[in-house]
């Protein structure tokens, strides 16, 4: 079975975040014919947008996958919703949110999904733990991820413990 390596970043900051991030990468790993390749350490952040909530606990993982680029975005809602996420207002609180950032090397730009994630380049909170697991990565169509680091050095973020 063909497989691609797919990048997801995770994050939470209801509930009880390092929980369900931990939980998951167990449900990650146990879609069909994946595998988690990579888990970056947890990271704390500053809420973007809606400012006046939690800190965000953020994570990368990388995974081997044989699903095509939509039904694993599916695949990583329908965890979402297991884990209690509620989409309310853009930015709101989460219990868990799961972002498919790459998908290989595809690049598309769809009403249900844009690869790579359109804002990835910008968060600090998604380039310090990919970077951690893949430091050589690079983003489809933007190029090498480290060159972005500059960029996003006066956001707050800090590594906090191994996932």
């Amino acid at each position: 079975m063909s497989t691609v390596r797919a990048y997801v970043a995770l994050g939470a900051n209801i509930g009880a975040p390092v929980q369900h991030l931990r939980a998951a990468v167990v449900d990650l790993a146990a879609l069909p014919g994946t595998r988690v390749v990579a888990r970056s350490s947890l990271y704390r952040s500053a809420p973007v947008g809606l400012v006046d909530q939690p800190d965000f606990i953020n994570a990368v993982v990388a995974i081997d996958t044989p699903l095509a680029a939509l039904p694993l975005l599916h695949a990583l809602l329908a965890i979402e919703a297991r884990h209690g996420r509620v989409r309310s207002v853009p930015n709101a609180p989460r219990t868990l949110d799961l972002d498919l950032l790459m998908h290989g090397d595809t690049i598309m730009a769809g009403a249900e999904l844009t690869l790579p994630h359109p804002r990835m380049h910008e968060r600090a909170f998604v380039l310090l733990p990919l970077l951690e697991i893949a430091p050589d990565v690079q983003l489809p169509g933007l190029g090498a991820a480290r060159s972005f680091l500059p960029a996003v050095a006066g956001q707050a973020i800090e590594r906090s413990e191994p996932m």
